[in-house]
């Protein structure tokens, strides 16, 4: 039996997978080291992101417990405020411009070693992340329940998979992705779509927090 309820585990999914498929420094670097080193360092780029969000899990799973151990109250106005970032996400997705991913030129060939390192340490310095795993994660774990990590660790294994899903095929069809994702119809498309599903959840999660107890009952 999983440690987080299926409907729980899809309203996540849903949630992950609208900031997944936003256009961001992630895709830019995968597009950018296939399209200059071949596949192999485009999937090496894969890895590296992965790689990081593994660290950012460890990190979470020790301080988000932490929180909760040591103040049940401290943790809901983390899980709000969580929100709050989540609802501005969205808000940018509908007012903010697309990004620019043309990666014209002729970039400089790199090794798959060299881009799987840069994608580590990419990941593991962009501070959005890190917010991002604050934002995320506390609003979707049942806190009455003694198995923390294990949820924690399940969501990210979530984030991952959505993650390896969109990013992986993107590394074997890097020029048919470059120049579609680089169309601003197609970015302010997509940008819309994630930010209003962000701002659902957003909602649902501050009604939750703020009328509810701590936990995601509300959501579907």
């Amino acid at each position: 039996m999983l440690p987080v309820e299926f409907s729980t585990l899809l309203a996540f999914a849903v949630t992950a997978g609208a900031i997944v498929l936003s256009p961001g420094p992630d895709t830019l670097l995968i597009l950018r080291y296939t399209l200059s080193g071949g596949v192999r360092a485009g999937v090496a780029t894969v890895i590296g992101v992965q790689l990081g969000l593994l660290v950012h899990t460890a990190l979470a799973v020790l301080g988000i417990s932490l929180v909760i151990a040591g103040s049940p109250i401290l943790f809901k106005l983390v899980a709000v405020a969580g929100a709050l970032y989540l609802a501005w996400l969205g808000i940018q997705g509908l007012l903010g411009e697309v990004l620019k991913l043309d990666t014209g030129g002729a970039p400089r060939a790199i090794r798959p070693w060299q881009a799987g390192r840069h994608a580590v340490l990419t990941n593991l310095l962009n501070p959005k992340v890190i917010v991002l795993f604050l934002a995320l994660f506390p609003n979707f774990l049942e806190t009455a329940r003694d198995d923390i990590p294990a949820q924690l660790v399940t969501l990210s294994a979530v984030l991952i998979l959505i993650n390896v899903a969109w990013q992986l095929p993107m590394a074997f069809l890097a020029e048919v992705m470059r120049r579609w994702l680089d169309r601003p119809a197609v970015q302010r498309t997509v940008s819309v779509a994630s930010g209003l599903i962000l701002i659902g959840f957003a909602v649902l999660m501050v009604l939750e927090h703020v009328i509810g107890g701590v936990g995601i009952e509300v959501l579907p």
